[in-house]
């Protein structure tokens, strides 16, 4: 009786585990719309380096200085570069998940520990992008901030920006 118990509930661990997997696959293209102010679209991966690529686009709109664009553009080349390490290193994860979770049998604690793997580099990554958000703010001033937060849902509102937004014009 105890082994039957056992192995229903590591089947249920595993059915879990299989699903996280699946959930996360699938949550790294849905819209962050929901978290509230100062989070949402500026937070997903790659959105606060296109903040930043949209304030030094539209420098002279926003009353940028010479000073305030040569501080603020090493920043976006490290935020490129962050962008794509965490990419690379998210794919290689699931990838190992992936491979951990091939076999009918699989190693419980090998899964939970790339699960957790995972949820490491998400949420290191959010913290990276967290403290160049920070910087990125301390070079605006209150105006130029608040004339940007403005920008950002006019880029929205058009459909830039949206994960798959020129695709779903096409199908209507």
């Amino acid at each position: 009786m105890k082994t039957r118990t056992v192995s229903i509930l590591l089947a249920t661990v595993a059915l879990m585990a299989l699903s996280i997997s699946t959930a996360f696959a699938q949550m790294k293209h849905m819209p962050m719309d929901d978290q509230g102010p100062g989070y949402g679209r500026m937070m997903e991966p790659g959105k606060m380096g296109d903040m930043t690529a949209m304030c030094l686009e539209h420098a002279e709109k926003l009353g940028l200085t010479d000073d305030q664009t040569m501080k603020m553009k090493p920043l976006h080349r490290e935020m490129q570069k962050k962008q794509a390490r965490f990419m690379a290193d998210l794919k290689i994860a699931e990838i190992e998940l992936a491979e951990i979770m091939e076999v009918k049998d699989f190693d419980l604690e090998k899964a939970t520990s790339a699960v957790k793997k995972i949820e490491g580099i998400k949420t290191s990554h959010h913290l990276e992008m967290l403290s160049a958000m920070k910087q990125m703010r301390a070079i605006l001033t209150d105006q130029q901030f608040k004339e940007m937060m403005k920008m950002a849902p006019m880029k929205m509102k058009m459909g830039e920006g949206k994960p798959g937004a020129k695709h779903m014009k096409k199908r209507r």
